[in-house]
């Protein structure tokens, strides 16, 4: 989020009406519904998400067992098993 000046932005009428209510100080103005971007979406995360999933996935199918994919990924047991499985369903 990248702070601007409201001088900058707003038609001066709009500033002088918003000055009413708050004064210097900061104010965050959300996207509108349909705009909205997704979880992890903006910074990669998801994307960071998806492929450390596959990769598991892809480790668990060359053999790798549950025990050795919860110390490579410090996840745990149960949470590699519904990678795992949610990616198999996916897949199918």
């Amino acid at each position: 989020m990248q702070y601007k000046n409201g001088k900058e932005v707003f038609p001066p009428r709009l500033l002088n009406e918003l000055q009413n209510y708050i004064q210097g100080e900061l104010i965050y103005i959300p996207k509108k519904g349909d705009q909205r971007a997704g979880w992890g979406e903006m910074n990669g995360s998801r994307q960071l998400l998806s492929q450390r999933n596959e990769e598991i996935f892809q480790n668990y199918q060359e053999g790798w067992s549950f025990d050795e994919l919860e110390q490579k990924y410090n996840l745990s047991v149960e949470s590699i098993r519904k990678i795992i499985y949610k990616t198999r369903e996916r897949k199918t």
